[in-house]
């Protein structure tokens, strides 16, 4: 019986040293991945429906277009909607190693929880530990190579997820969504102070929706109201990063999987764009 039992104390002593050890590898892993990557993003919004997604892909679009070397990690499990915005689909593959991203372009590519799924309209019902778990692998399991940004497209709110992007990239900055209605500010009031608690820096607020033009008459109409987005970075001394304003060409070419700035490169849209991107790349040239 003492046998059996110290037999069992061996096994269990072994197992705990195994699971140290393949934690300090991912943790080195995770270290060595960061340090190839020169700027990293998160997009965040208080509430969903204010085009956060879009936000985050036209931004990698943008950026890469300007000649950036560009990745953008999904991390919103429930809802992964970046591959269908880039026009990504199939499987992720790799060395047996890590895991190779999904080649948007030569300048671009994506990571996915989507891409682990064969079927893309299964269900992910994970709680927190999992979700944790994925984030951290989608650093340390995926050859990001060298990259100039990387674009985190985090989920509504602030639970689980910007949680452990946070632990998990503590070099991270904010980008925070919102439109400009009220209901939208109160909950963008709460992502800063999110971002306040686990010191994670704001580089800016983008109004999203500001104003539309009608394809008729031209003239621009309020849909959400404006410069609500505006007023409370002024409110937290936050950067005002710029007024992105709606077009339905935004919607069709996210459902098309198709780069709204090529079709429409003269667009107030992509003009907003240039403007956001244009601060971000200062940040590569200082």
């Amino acid at each position: 019986m003492e046998k059996c039992q110290q037999g069992g104390c061996d096994s269990q002593q072994a197992q705990q040293q195994q699971q140290q050890q393949q934690q300090q590898q991912q943790e080195q892993s995770v270290k060595e991945t960061l340090a190839k990557i020169k700027n990293k993003f998160v997009v965040m919004s208080g509430k969903g429906g204010v085009g956060k997604t879009s936000v985050s892909v036209n931004l990698a679009m943008a950026l890469a277009e300007k000649g950036y070397q560009v990745g953008i990690m999904d991390v919103d499990v429930h809802g992964p909607d970046v591959p269908r915005m880039l026009g990504l689909s199939g499987m992720l593959t790799g060395d047996g190693k890590k895991l190779a991203p999904m080649r948007y372009s030569d300048h671009l590519a994506a990571i996915s929880i989507e891409g682990l799924m064969p079927d893309k309209d299964s269900a992910v019902i994970w709680r927190g530990p999992l979700k944790h778990s994925a984030i951290t692998q989608f650093v340390s399991d995926v050859d990001w190579g060298e990259l100039d940004f990387l674009i985190v497209d985090s989920p509504p709110g602030t639970g689980d997820e910007p949680m452990s992007v946070a632990q998990t990239i503590p070099d991270a900055q904010a980008i925070i969504v919102t439109t400009p209605q009220e209901v939208a500010l109160s909950d963008v009031r709460k992502s800063i102070n999110f971002c306040s608690k686990v010191e994670m820096p704001v580089f800016g607020v983008i109004e999203n929706m500001s104003g539309y033009a009608c394809p008729h008459c031209g003239e621009t109409i309020e849909l959400f109201g404006s410069g609500g987005g505006e007023k409370t970075a002024q409110q937290f001394g936050l950067n005002f990063l710029g007024r992105i304003p709606f077009d339905a060409n935004m919607v069709k070419s996210g459902d098309a999987g198709q780069s709204y700035m090529r079709a429409y490169a003269d667009s107030a849209v992509t003009q907003a764009f240039d403007r956001i991107v244009e601060q971000m790349g200062k940040l590569i040239q200082s």
